[in-house]
């Protein structure tokens, strides 16, 4: 069986599937995750339930090309108490509470103090921001403002419970053979800690993507990476630079489960096949969409399009990073996320890969004139329905543009129809022998 969308329809429910999705993130969103630690191989032994990741540690102090892994940070509790010794701030009520990275404190302070320790969003004072400390050692707590607000002067007990170590990076793979050792990549982060849309939308949809591909015959390779960002990419990118001249297509993605409308970043290249593919995809969705070009800053694509790697990798978000009020705070939540935009993000993905997997060159074994298409039950008359038009005039450009130089993507683009027709005519061509692959 391969990637066809008569599979998809039959075998794929997608309302289904984002269910599912939903339901994974409901399992991941109370786990505390960070750059190391043990919430990320929880988070790593939950997605196992549906792939069968291999786990890689990776010690602290390995160095990856300009930089170093890390110390393993975990942390058990956190608070800050009153006067009154009541816990007004509670990190097991949420981990958004305490600084990423944070290290052990147990002492008392004054509110002046505890100040300088303290993050909030006066714009949204209800909601509590998501702050990191990854490479100085401090600490710190993140609060709503109105909850700041609400403090008096007086003695506070403040307590962090954590390790900040030698230890590991710890990151998931998935690797899916295909007929070709030419691979795609599928990368998503793992490092953020409570945070639905940011995090946990692109975990989910890379692990069905991965579990979904798995029941399929492949072209090519598909390699999935579960990994903290930055750091994450970096690492698997430096330990394992032989690998990279396979990577033919990748995306990156990140913030998939809201409600704003699919967003597509170019890869540096700028018009690589993915880039194409997901452009096509998108142009024939009816739905509203846009394509940015590449800039190095947000996600692990700015990692992977290095100018040393430069590799053909794009992100695939719905509303970008930083332009929802929501992100990197606690209303990144449950509520955030919504059932039919996680299945519509993962339709879409799958339908750009169906292009992948199906996007080659052909050479017309007829090709002075037009073959006649009537007795190869392949002409139909006049009067047919739109439909079946654009699949007699799919035929007609598969035929005229089979040349070697154009792939079926190109055709599609040039012809204005989607590249299923295209891809059907030419399923139908080869069935006539008035095709062969170039």
């Amino acid at each position: 069986m391969t990637l066809r969308f008569e599979d998809l329809n039959k075998h794929l429910n997608s309302l289904e599937i984002g269910q599912e999705m939903f339901q994974l993130i409901k399992e991941l969103y109370p786990i505390c995750r960070s750059m190391t630690g043990n919430g990320i191989r929880d988070t790593l032994h939950l997605i196992q339930r549906h792939v069968s990741l291999d786990i890689h540690e990776v010690p602290s102090g390995t160095n990856v090309f300009d930089w170093t892994v890390p110390k393993e940070w975990n942390i058990r509790d956190a608070y800050i108490k009153d006067e009154k010794g009541e816990k007004i701030v509670d990190f097991k009520k949420s981990n958004l509470h305490v600084v990423s990275y944070s290290v052990p404190v147990n002492k008392k302070m004054s509110l002046t103090e505890l100040k300088q320790h303290i993050f909030t969003l006066p714009d949204h004072p209800d909601w509590i921001p998501y702050r990191t400390a990854y490479y100085e050692e401090s600490w710190g707590f993140c609060l709503a403002h109105k909850q700041l607000l609400e403090l008096t002067d007086g003695e506070y007990e403040v307590y962090i419970d954590s390790s900040l170590n030698n230890g590991h990076l710890t990151y998931g793979e998935y690797y899916i053979r295909g007929d070709e050792m030419d691979e795609v990549l599928i990368s998503c982060h793992t490092c953020h800690p409570s945070l639905c849309n940011d995090n946990l939308s692109g975990i989910a949809l890379t692990t069905f993507l991965a579990k979904y591909l798995s029941h399929l015959s492949l072209r090519y390779s598909y390699r999935f990476l579960f990994i903290p960002a930055t750091i994450g990419s970096i690492t698997w990118l430096c330990l394992n630079e032989p690998l990279v001249s396979r990577i033919k297509h990748g995306l990156v993605v990140a913030c998939v489960g809201d409600s704003g409308n699919i967003t597509y970043k170019k890869s540096r290249q700028g018009s690589a096949e993915i880039d194409g593919a997901i452009s096509h995809v998108l142009q024939h969705s009816q739905s509203s969409y846009s394509i940015i070009d590449f800039y190095p800053y947000g996600y692990d694509d700015r990692q992977y399009c290095s100018p040393a790697f430069n590799l053909p990798i794009g992100c695939l978000m719905r509303t970008q990073h930083g332009h929802f009020p929501e992100y990197h705070t606690s209303e990144d939540n449950l509520e955030f996320v919504k059932i039919p935009c996680l299945a519509d993000s993962f339709t879409k993905c799958l339908s750009a890969l169906y292009i992948i997997e199906n996007n080659k060159r052909y050479i017309n074994l007829n090709p002075k004139c037009e073959p006649q298409l009537g007795k190869r039950g392949l002409y139909h008359s006049m009067g047919i329905p739109r439909q079946d038009m654009d699949a007699q005039i799919a035929l007609l450009w598969v035929l005229n543009l089979s040349d070697g130089k154009h792939n079926l993507l190109d055709i599609a683009e040039k012809s204005g129809l989607s590249f299923y027709p295209i891809q059907k005519a030419t399923d139908s061509l080869l069935r006539c022998n008035l095709l062969k692959e170039a």
